[in-house]
């Protein structure tokens, strides 16, 4: 038998990945290599002996050399021999090129592949375990997907045209594989442009904005204690309130505003304004000081309270986030608090006031002016079926039936007498004749549980007020015209304040809304917000005329919309309507002791001129 020959080939083109940022490159055999190795091969090769191999076809008869028409050995000649390494090596080299090699992408040396012919391409990642990955896909109709070492499926990173951008963390399953299809022939390219490491991902160092806490932070690394800070924070008071050396720059019209509490073990939450949350406070390395910073106008008022340690609890979200509750606190370092009647630390809540914070000189007595009358009533509703305190207001000058008298009609009455200065307020308005003369009906509720069924948008409340309370107050001599009548409220005070002007425009030609509860839906459908706000786009324009307020920090919380953004968006619902609508904002939250400030404002607007 004759031995075969096995002669050695040149090198051809190997595949090879992208480094840096040059395009890829893309290996397939061609023509030119192959016509290098035959030749080479030509240049090395003699005529061969090939062996004659003879077979019986019948296994089971004993071997017979069949007749042969050959000699026992055959001399191929060298062009036949190179002819056929040629039509073997064009079968092998010349089958469909559109198969690539995989390129590798590493996010250091290779983090770019570009493709210029449609169909499958795969890329595989050397990338380890927890590493953090960024990058983009362009090109016209593409799908990128990432592939785990068993070729399973992982996720879809990007379908499309155009540049698009995907991230990822490079899972336990690796090595792992991009795979890009395209359906078009013209250039795809994708890229790595981010890979962090496990070790490199941490946030950024907190970045102290106060200078006064840079200040501390400076003396802290030179050996020093917090003491001397501490003596001359009690001397001056808290909040810290800066506007030079604050880092970043504050924009015009801001202010920094840094709260602060001394010694706590666990944790510390400020609870309020200014985000409308219970954010927790920062502890200045190891300490006895935690901080906040806002960058706030300069027109705001905030009030807050401070919680330490909070007790973390084995319970509902809602169990526990009223925990903080149980050691929210006035601010010891802050001596302004509100009311100033509270009787002790956990009552009441410490209060800021801004340089520019809207001043508001109705909220104290004038001793020219002649108080009205409070006169408390209880009644009793058959509609609801319950009983409820009712205060009638009566200015000294007021005379049933005049045509210039005013009336408001109010809910969560007590709570402005109480904490609004409610009676104060309208005495003074009333002598200086920012207003006429103007009674009130102060509704209180029988409990907290019949407020949250009565007041967001009740018809049968509403009939109430139509059908018993109002017809009653006008037996007591307390009333007048629609179009000098304002219907009033806060929070839900203020949903139920807009659904009675909608439902009785016929006695209530006003409404003034502060801080409306307007985000709200029957059953609290959190997919269906703004109830009350849709009513008003399918109806018929009205004859009532809107004055709507609401706080700059009362915004929402984890995506949900606040009372802010669902005010101006009922603003925006009766403006398109043709409403004559007064609107305003205050850099404020939520609660009485804003209201209080904000609550002349929408009276004068509303009744010191007579309607069109």
């Amino acid at each position: 038998m004759g031995a075969f020959a096995f002669l050695p080939i040149p090198p051809m083109a190997q595949p090879t990945a992208l480094c840096g940022r040059e395009p890829a490159a893309k290996w397939s055999a061609s023509r030119t290599n192959l016509a290098t190795s035959v030749a080479y091969i030509g240049t090395r090769l003699n005529a061969v002996p090939l062996p004659v191999r003879r077979f019986s076809f019948v296994s089971s008869l004993p071997y017979r050399p069949a007749p042969s028409l050959l000699p026992s050995k055959v001399i191929v000649p060298r062009p036949f021999i190179i002819l056929g390494i040629l039509i073997s090596l064009g079968f092998a080299s010349f089958e469909p090129a559109t198969a690539e090699e995989p390129f590798i992408l590493d996010g250091d040396q290779h983090r770019e592949a570009e493709f210029n012919k449609s169909g499958s391409h795969t890329l595989t990642l050397e990338l380890d375990a927890g590493e953090y990955v960024q990058g983009e896909v362009s090109g016209k109709q593409v799908t990128l997907s990432l592939i785990d070492a068993k070729g399973g499926h992982v996720r879809r990173l990007a379908s499309g045209s155009g540049q698009q951008a995907f991230m990822f963390v490079v899972g336990d399953q690796g090595p792992y594989r991009l795979q890009l299809a395209t359906s078009e022939s013209s250039a795809a390219i994708v890229k790595l442009t981010n890979v962090v490491p496990p070790e490199n991902q941490f946030p950024p160092p907190i970045r102290i904005e106060s200078p006064s806490l840079r200040e501390l932070q400076h003396d802290l690394q030179r050996g020093e204690g917090t003491d001397a800070f501490w003596k001359k924070v009690a001397s001056q008071g808290t909040p810290l309130i800066e506007s030079q050396g604050v880092e970043p720059p504050l924009a015009s019209g801001e202010l920094l505003v840094t709260f602060l509490w001394r010694g706590a073990r666990n944790n510390v939450r400020l609870f309020g304004a200014p985000s409308n949350d219970h954010d927790p406070m920062i502890r200045l390395e190891d300490t006895d000081v935690w901080y906040r910073s806002y960058r706030v106008a300069d027109t705001a008022r905030i009030t807050y309270r401070i919680a330490p340690d909070v007790p973390e609890l084995n319970a509902s979200a809602w169990v526990r986030r009223r925990a903080i509750l149980a050691t929210a606190q006035r601010d010891p370092l802050n001596h302004k608090y509100l009311p100033e009647t509270a009787v002790d630390m956990f009552a009441g809540e410490s209060l800021v006031e801004l340089p520019n914070a809207p001043k508001q000189p109705w909220l104290t007595p004038d001793p020219q002016a002649v108080s009205g009358q409070v006169e408390p009533h209880e009644f009793a509703s058959s509609l609801l079926n319950n009983r409820r305190d009712i205060f009638l207001y009566r200015p000294s000058e007021y005379q049933p039936g005049t045509h210039q008298n005013g009336l408001i009609v109010l809910f969560d009455g007590d709570k402005y007498l109480e904490q609004a200065n409610f009676a104060t307020v309208m005495n003074n308005l009333i002598a200086a004749k920012k207003i006429p003369p103007t009674a009130a009906i102060l509704i209180t509720n029988p409990s907290s549980q019949s407020r949250s069924e009565e007041l967001p948008c009740n018809p049968l409340f509403a009939k109430f007020l139509a059908e018993e309370l109002m017809p009653w107050a006008r037996d007591q001599g307390v009333y007048a015209d629609a179009s000098r009548t304002v219907v009033a409220g806060a929070s839900y005070g203020g949903l139920a304040a807009t659904y009675a002007g909608m439902k009785h425009p016929e006695l209530f030609g006003n409404v003034y809304s502060q801080s409306g509860s307007f985000w709200w839906a029957p059953d609290s459908s959190p997919g269906e917000p703004e109830w009350l706000t849709k009513q008003f786009v399918n109806a018929d324009r009205l004859p009532v005329k809107f004055y709507l307020e609401a706080g700059t920090m009362e915004v929402g919380r984890n995506g949900t919309p606040g009372i802010l953004d669902t005010t101006r968006h009922l603003r925006d619902v009766l403006q398109a309507k043709g409403y004559d609508v007064r609107y305003r904002e205050f850099a404020s939250g939520h609660g009485y002791l804003y209201w209080r400030f904000t609550f002349p404002f929408g009276v004068i607007d509303l009744l010191s001129t007579p309607n069109p």
